[in-house]
C-alpha cells in the first residue's frame, strides 16, 4: 500500500511537472558570452563596448519576450546577444594584440637605433 502511494505521489509530481508552461528561456550561454566579454575589457575597447551593449539589451529583450510567451523571438534575440558577446570578444583581443604589436616595433625601433 506504501508502495503505491508512493508510486501515485511520484506520478502526480512528474505529471503536474509536464504541465506547466513552456520551459524557461536558457540564458546560461548568451550571458557567459557576456561575462567573458567584460573579463577580457571589452568595455575599455570603444567598438568592443557597442557591442557588449547591444548583448546586454539583447540579452533583456531575451527575457521580456520570454515573458510574453515569444518564445521563438527570445531564441533568436538570445543567439544575438552571444553572437554580439563573442565579437566583442575578439574586438577586445584585437586590440590588445596590435597594442603588443605597436610595443614590440618600437622595440625593434629602439635596438635599431641603439645598433648604429
Amino acid at each position: 500500500m506504501r508502495y503505491l502511494f508512493l508510486v501515485g505521489g511520484l506520478f502526480l509530481v512528474a505529471f503536474t511537472a509536464g504541465c506547466t508552461s513552456s520551459p524557461s528561456l536558457r540564458t546560461d550561454s548568451s550571458t557567459s558570452a557576456i561575462r567573458a566579454a567584460e573579463e577580457v575589457g571589452a568595455s575599455e575597447v570603444p567598438r568592443a563596448a557597442l557591442h557588449l551593449q547591444l548583448a546586454r539589451e539583447e540579452l533583456d529583450r531575451a527575457r521580456s519576450l520570454s515573458e510574453k510567451g515569444k518564445k521563438e523571438e527570445a531564441a533568436s534575440q538570445l543567439l544575438r546577444a552571444e553572437a554580439d558577446a563573442e565579437l566583442a570578444v575578439v574586438l577586445s583581443q584585437e586590440q590588445d594584440e596590435k597594442a603588443e604589436a605597436e610595443k614590440a616595433m618600437e622595440r625593434v625601433r629602439q635596438l635599431q637605433r641603439d645598433n648604429r
